[in-house]
């Protein structure tokens, strides 16, 4: 049996009598650009994080660009963030104008390490970024205190994580709550995915939300009228009919990929050579990806690639052993735990539409290769 890593022609079968209706509205109203979707998409993604704003963008790169140019960063200017993840978190940094500062990872949760971060502040740091990795959220509580320590802002990378929780001083809290700004991706195989690109920022900071808005539209709230130099990052109309379409699945979803991921670890529990992900106890995983710590990794993926099961290494090189940033002198050891995580991890399909025999087929497929 054949089982892909993603089948989004599953979901669309399920729910095309939704999206399409909305995505034929928008074409009768030939609104593209700016239309009535995107506000009421912003405004709905708002409440879901507990925040006043939503900013649609091109992008989750964007949404992560465009709050680190409101930093004014100059050179020399330090941001922290993870060296596991994807490009785009560090990317953004060096193109909002400042330098990435990598620090390592808790390699239970895969999330980035607080005491790393405190320990990595200098006189340079202007912000700390943390990611909500495969789904799980970071010790946002942890990172608060050392930005408020350090009198420097949090921007949350939640790209992989919306409507994932996090209990908090004893009140679930949302990704992309608690920071200045939360960073959202809507790239098809996220969560909540559109069809083709596009991102958001949330935001309860009102005067953050006003320059984002001028950002994303060449820096100008008034049209022809620019307050400052920004961009054309504007979320089409589109995609937000789309996004508005799929959002009232997206709990049912996140609790099937919960629910897929229970049997995984259930079945896989007994298997030394396999380490099932952790959720720290504070947290309620949405399960972007199910990725498991095994050994003998390249030889297992050969294995279920010669079986037709879908697997993915998220990622295989770290951030600061890029060849990109080689400049910024990290060399191998530097960060053990991102750099052994990268050498181990591998991710299995965890899409909401799986059926339990395609589940048995990939926990079989994974037992018979350690036998």
């Amino acid at each position: 049996m054949n089982v892909p890593l993603l089948d989004l022609v599953a979901q669309y079968r399920a729910i095309k009598d939704e999206v399409l209706p909305a995505v034929t509205g928008v074409i009768e109203s030939q609104q593209f650009i700016m239309g009535a979707a995107v506000a009421q998409l912003e405004a709905a993604v708002a409440r879901l994080s507990h925040a006043r704003h939503g900013i649609g963008c091109a992008s989750g790169t964007d949404a992560l660009l465009l709050p680190l140019k409101t930093l004014d960063l100059k050179p020399g200017d330090e941001v922290i963030t993870t060296a596991f993840t994807f490009f785009a978190t560090a990317g953004t940094i060096h193109n909002a104008g400042g330098t990435p500062v990598f620090v390592d990872i808790d390699p239970d949760t895969f999330n980035i390490e607080p005491a790393a971060v405190e320990a990595a502040v200098t006189p340079r740091t202007r912000a700390l970024l943390p990611v909500h990795l495969f789904g799980q959220m970071a010790n946002v509580e942890r990172l608060l205190g050392t930005a408020a320590k350090y009198g420097v802002p949090v921007i949350e990378d939640a790209c992989q994580a919306i409507g994932a929780r996090r209990q908090v001083a004893g009140a679930w809290r949302m990704a992309g709550e608690l920071g200045r700004v939360g960073a959202y991706s809507f790239f098809p195989s996220k969560n909540l995915g559109g069809w083709g690109d596009g991102g958001m920022i949330v935001t309860s900071d009102d005067a953050a939300a006003e320059r984002l808005r001028r950002l994303r539209l060449h820096g100008g709230a008034k049209q022809y009228h620019h307050d400052e130099i920004g961009t054309n990052s504007r979320l089409d109309t589109l995609q937000a009919a789309v996004l508005l379409a799929k959002l009232p699945h997206l709990a049912p979803w996140s609790a099937k990929r919960r629910e897929h991921a229970a049997y995984y670890t259930q079945a896989l529990a007994g298997l030394p050579p396999v380490r099932p992900p952790v959720v720290d106890p504070c947290n309620e995983h949405i399960f972007h990806q199910y990725t498991l710590r095994v050994e003998r990794r390249d030889a297992l993926q050969a294995h279920l690639k010669a079986k037709g099961i879908g697997n993915a290494v998220y990622y295989p090189i770290p951030l600061h052993r890029q060849p990109c940033f080689a400049s910024l002198g990290y060399r191998e050891g530097s960060l053990p735990a991102s750099e052994q995580t990268a050498r181990e991890v591998i991710s299995l399909p965890i899409y909401p539409e799986l059926t339990r025999a395609q589940l048995d087929t990939v926990i079989g497929a994974i037992h018979e290769f350690y036998r």
